[in-house]
């Protein structure tokens, strides 16, 4: 008799980070900073390429200011390892900008996340760092 099996539990985790990670693109093209604050944790420690560092009040103003605009965002070669509660994802964002006073740009920067999980059992961002490739 067969009996229908269920995914690992590593797998599980890949596919719900997979989806965090794509929250999180959405949210930061629509400046969503409720979902922003769901998805960032109160320690978050943010890391822009160009060596500004913010925690979680900066990281979301940034967005919902509009000093940080992304138009777009194509996320490509993500890579994803959990560890228990952790994860470290990695991956290559392309994106077309227009940050205030600076006006229409583009990036495209190699990408390392670390998420936990939470006591409600959800991922949360405690940190990014962002490097130029």
């Amino acid at each position: 008799m067969n009996t229908p099996t269920s995914p690992a539990p590593n797998s599980i985790a890949i596919n719900e980070l997979a989806a965090a990670v794509e929250q999180l693109r959405k949210a930061m093209i629509t400046a969503d900073g409720t979902t922003l604050d769901q998805l960032a944790h109160d320690e978050l420690t943010y890391g822009h390429s160009g060596g500004q560092m913010q925690n979680k009040q900066e990281f979301i103003a940034s967005f919902t200011s509009g000093d940080s605009v992304f138009v777009d965002i194509e996320i490509t070669g993500q890579t994803v390892r959990v560890i228990g509660n952790t994860a470290i994802v990695r991956h290559i964002l392309t994106a077309s900008t227009n940050d205030k006073g600076k006006g229409p740009g583009s990036v495209k920067i190699g990408i390392l996340l670390v998420w936990i999980r939470n006591d409600r059992q959800a991922w949360q961002l405690l940190a990014r760092q962002a490097v130029r490739v």
